[in-house]
C-alpha cells in the first residue's frame, strides 16, 4: 500500500511516503520544513496565524507530491501544539478540507506508541531499549518494557519559557537545566535497566550531523550512528556561546533549528544522564514511519 504521512509537529511539518508490503516500508519521498507552529502556545494558548501560515505554505507543497506519487491514503497527526491550542480543532477542519489530509489529533501516548513502533521496526529484542522523541511542544520516553510518557517539555515550549537573551545568559541556562531535571525526576523509573537509547526528531539528528560534520545533511550517514555524551556537552557549550545569527552558520545545524537548539541538545544530554548512558544512537525512523505501518496494519486487521 502507498500511504502519505503528515506529520504536523510543534516544531516542523514533516511528510513521509512509502510503499508498505506487510512489515516493511520502502521511502518514495521525505521531506522536513522547520515551521515552528508551537510559536507562544505556552503563553497565548492560540495558534498564531503566522505559525499557521508556514505550516500551511508547506503543506501545499506536499499536497503536490502525495498526488503526484498517487498515494492511496494520506494521515495526518497533530501532536502537543494543536493539543494546547483553544483553537487547535479549527486548524484541523482546514487542514482537513482544503489538504484533503485525514487529520487526527493524538494523545501523548499514543505518539508516544507510535514513535516507539517506527524507531524499533526491523530490531530483535527491545527490552532494555528506550526511545526518545524531543519535539517542540513535548517529549516522549517510552521504553521496552513498557513504560511510556509524554511530557509538557520540548524546544519551543522550553526555549520561550527559560531563554531570553541572544545568546542566552548563564543564569537562563542554569534555570533550562534545573527546569528539565526536575521534569525527569518526577517521571522516571529508577533504575530502568536500559543499555540502548534512541533518538529520533531534529534535535537528535541535528546533534549527529554536527557531531560527525555532515555537511549536507545525509540520512544514509545519519541514521544508526552513535553521538556520545561528552560529544552532546561540548555542542551545547559551543552553542550557547553563540548569538542565533552565529549558530545559523554551523555546519551541519539547519539555519532554521538555531534558535531552539539549546533547548533541544539539553533536554538530549539531561535524558542521556538519567539513563546513566554514554552515548546515543541516533534513528531516522521515528512516528512517520510508525504510523504508516500502524495504518497498513489496521486496514489489514493485524494491528
Amino acid at each position: 500500500m502507498r500511504i502519505a504521512v503528515v506529520d504536523l509537529g510543534s516544531n516542523s511539518t514533516r511528510l513521509l511516503v512509502a510503499d508498505v508490503d506487510g512489515g516493511a516500508a520502502t521511502e518514495l519521498d521525505r521531506r522536513t520544513n522547520v515551521t515552528r507552529l508551537a510559536d507562544g502556545v505556552d503563553t497565548t494558548g492560540r495558534l498564531s496565524d503566522e505559525a499557521i501560515g508556514r505550516v500551511e505554505r508547506a503543506l501545499a507543497d506536499y499536497r503536490k507530491a502525495i498526488e503526484e506519487l498517487e498515494a492511496e491514503a494520506t494521515i495526518g497527526v497533530l501532536t502537543s501544539a494543536v493539543r494546547d491550542a483553544a483553537n487547535g480543532e479549527e486548524f484541523v477542519a482546514r487542514v482537513r478540507d482544503v489538504y484533503g489530509i485525514d487529520a487526527r489529533v493524538i494523545p501523548g501516548e499514543e505518539e508516544a506508541r507510535l514513535t516507539f513502533l517506527g524507531a524499533t521496526d526491523g530490531r530483535g529484542d527491545v527490552g532494555r531499549l528506550a526511545v526518545v522523541d524531543i519535539g517542540g511542544g513535548s517529549t516522549e520516553i517510552i521504553t521496552g518494557g513498557g513504560f511510556r510518557t509524554s511530557l509538557q517539555m520540548g524546544v519551543v515550549r522550553f526555549t520561550e519559557r527559560h531563554l531570553h537573551h541572544d545568546p542566552p545568559e548563564p543564569a537562563e541556562l542554569q534555570r533550562l537545566t534545573a527546569g528539565v531535571r526536575e521534569v525527569l525526576s518526577a517521571v522516571l523509573p529508577a533504575n530502568p535497566g536500559i543499555e540502548t537509547l534512541i533518538a529520533v526528531a531534529g534535535t537528535a539528528t541535528t546533534a549527529a550531523a554536527i557531531a560527525h560534520e555532515v555537511e549536507p545533511y545525509d540520512p544514509a550517514r545519519i541514521h544508526g550512528s552513535h553521538v556520545t555524551a561528552g560529544s552532546l556537552e561540548e555542542i551545547l557549550a559551543r552553542l550557547a556561546l553563540l548569538p542565533n545569527a552565529e549558530r545559523r552558520e554551523v555546519p551541519g545545524l539547519h539555519p532554521d533549528r538555531a534558535p531552539t537548539i539549546v533547548a533541544g541538545i539539553t533536554i538530549l544530554l539531561e535524558i542521556t544522564r538519567a539513563f546513566g548512558l554514554d552515548e546515543i544512537e541516533i534513528s531516522e525512523h521515528d512516528i512517520l514511519l510508525g504510523t504508516a505501518l500502524d495504518e497498513v496494519h489496521r486496514r489489514a486487521g493485524t494491528g
